[in-house]
C-alpha cells in the first residue's frame, strides 16, 4: 500500500460511501474531495465534507497509517493546522491518541472495492514492456487516444527546458542553440554527442563569416573534427589541411580527437564523416537555421531546406584516401524526419513557449500531425497492442507514455492507467 495510491482512492472516490464513518462512528458525507496538492504541505486543499449534520470546509491529510501523521511531525507544522479530516488506510493509534489529534479520523481498509488493490498490484508486478498489458485491450482506442496530445505537449515541454538551457548558455541566441542541436541531430545516436562538441567548438559567427566558400566550411569542420590530423594524399584533403591550418591558427582553434568518432556498425551512409560533409553543405547552403526555419513552419519547407548532398569528392568516397563507387549522398526521408523532430520542432517549440507565441507552438503541434510516425522499437511495442500511431505527434505522445509512465510506474498520473483502475 502506497500513500500515492491512496490519493487516487480518494481523488476519484473509490470506495464504499455507504459505509463511510469516522472511527468513531459519525456518518461522512463528501461534499467535494479537494483540489489535490503535489507540493508540501496537506494532500487535498478546499475540501467540502459533512460529519454529522455540520458542514466543513478545509484541507484533508492521507496516510497508509494513523501513527504517520507523527512520523511526518504534522503536529508541529503550522500548514497542517486547518486540517477537517485525517484518510488512512489502517488505524494504528489508540483512541487516546486519534482523539488528541483534533479532527476526524477514516479508516478505508475495509471500504475499499475489494477488486481495486489486486488490480493495481498486478499492474505495479508486472515485468512486461508496458505495465498494464494484460488489461489494456479493455479501454478502446477512441479513449486511449484522448489524452496523447496532452502527452505531446509535455514532451515537447520537456525538451523545451533543455533548448532553454542550452539558450542561456549561448547567451540566449536561438541561432546558435538551432545549430548546435541540429549538428546533434546530424550525429544521430552514435555520434550525437561528438556533433553537438563539434558545432559547440566553432561559434557560428565563425562558420558565417566563410558561409560562401564551401572548401572553408569543409575545412573548419572536419579540421575540428580531427579528420586532418593525419597523413592525407589526395589533392582535396591537401587542400582542407591547408586551409584548416590557416583558419585554427587565425581563430585559436583546438580540435577534437578523432577517436571522439565511432564508425563501428554504422551503414557507411550514416559515416560520420559523410554526415559531416551533409552538414556542410547545409551551412554553406543557409547558415541562419533558426530563421529559415521560423520563417516558414511547415514540413515541405523543411524538407527543401534539408535537401542537400555532399560535395563532389564525398560522391567517390566514404573516408579520405579510400575512393569508392560513386554515388550521390544525401539525406534521406528517414534522416530528415529525425532532424526536424530532434532539433527543429523542440527550438521552434520553445521559442513558442518562450515568447509565449500560441500561434507558433499551434503551428509546430500541426506539423506533427502531417509528419509520419517514427520506426522504433517503443512505437513497435504499442503496435504489437493494438495501438498504432498515426502521425508523428501520436507517435511523440507514445513514446512520453512509455518512458514517463509505463517504464516509471507512473499508472496512477497516466489516463489509460487511471481509467483500467476505475473501470468496474
Amino acid at each position: 500500500m502506497s500513500e500515492d495510491f491512496l490519493h487516487f482512492i480518494w481523488q476519484y472516490q473509490l470506495l464504499n460511501h455507504s459505509e463511510l464513518k469516522t472511527v468513531t462512528g459519525e456518518v461522512v458525507k463528501v461534499l467535494h474531495q479537494g483540489t489535490h496538492n503535489k507540493n508540501s504541505g496537506p494532500d487535498f486543499s478546499l475540501a467540502k465534507i459533512n460529519i454529522s449534520n455540520t458542514t466543513w470546509v478545509g484541507n484533508i491529510e492521507i496516510h497508509v497509517r494513523t501513527s504517520d501523521w507523527f512520523k511526518h511531525h504534522h503536529e508541529k507544522d503550522p500548514k497542517y493546522d486547518n486540517i477537517i479530516l485525517h484518510v488512512v488506510f489502517e488505524n494504528d493509534v489508540v483512541d487516546d491518541v486519534s482523539n488528541k489529534m483534533n479532527f476526524p479520523l477514516v479508516e478505508l481498509k475495509n471500504i475499499i472495492s475489494p477488486q481495486l488493490l489486486p488490480k493495481y498490484k498486478s499492474i505495479l508486478l508486472h515485468k512486461g514492456k508496458i505495465a498494464c498489458e494484460k488489461m489494456i485491450g479493455d479501454i478502446d482506442i477512441f479513449r486511449f487516444k484522448t489524452g496523447l496530445n496532452r502527452l505531446a505537449f509535455e514532451r515537447l515541454a520537456t525538451k523545451s527546458e533543455k533548448v532553454i538551457e542550452q539558450l542561456k548558455y549561448n547567451n540566449d541566441s536561438w541561432e546558435e542553440t538551432m545549430y548546435q542541436l541540429v549538428a546533434r541531430s546530424f550525429g544521430l545516436k552514435v555520434n550525437a554527442d561528438a556533433f553537438e562538441k563539434l558545432a559547440t567548438s566553432i561559434p557560428l559567427k565563425i562558420i558565417g563569416k566563410h558561409k560562401n566558400n564551401l572548401l572553408q566550411i569543409e575545412a573548419l569542420l572536419f579540421g575540428q573534427a580531427g579528420f586532418l590530423n593525419e597523413n592525407i594524399n589526395d589533392e582535396y584533403g591537401v587542400a582542407l589541411q591547408k586551409e584548416y591550418k590557416f583558419l585554427a591558427a587565425k581563430y585559436s582553434l583546438k580540435p577534437m580527437q578523432q577517436h571522439e568518432w565511432h564508425f563501428l556498425r554504422l551503414r557507411p551512409a550514416a559515416f560520420p564523416t559523410i554526415r559531416i560533409a551533409l552538414f556542410a553543405m547545409l551551412l554553406h547552403n543557409s547558415v541562419h537555421l533558426f530563421s529559415k526555419t521560423k520563417e516558414q513552419i511547415n514540413y515541405q519547407s523543411f524538407q527543401k531546406l534539408f535537401s542537400t548532398k555532399t560535395s563532389a569528392y564525398w560522391e567517390t568516397h566514404y573516408r579520405f584516401d579510400t575512393i569508392s563507387e560513386k554515388r550521390n549522398k544525401t539525406l534521406g526521408k528517414d534522416a530528415v524526419l529525425l532532424i526536424v523532430l530532434n532539433s527543429i520542432i523542440p527550438v521552434l517549440f520553445a521559442y513558442g513557449l518562450f515568447t509565449d507565441n500560441e500561434n507558433i507552438r499551434e503551428q509546430v503541434l500541426q506539423v506533427l500531425e502531417t509528419l509520419p510516425p517514427e520506426k522504433n522499437n517503443i512505437i513497435k511495442e504499442w503496435q504489437e497492442l493494438k495501438y498504432a500511431a498515426e502521425n508523428a505527434l501520436e507517435s511523440q505522445a507514445l513514446i512520453q507514455l512509455k518512458n514517463e509512465y509505463c517504464s516509471k510506474k507512473q499508472c496512477l498520473n497516466c489516463h489509460v492507467g487511471t481509467y483500467l483502475l476505475k473501470r468496474k
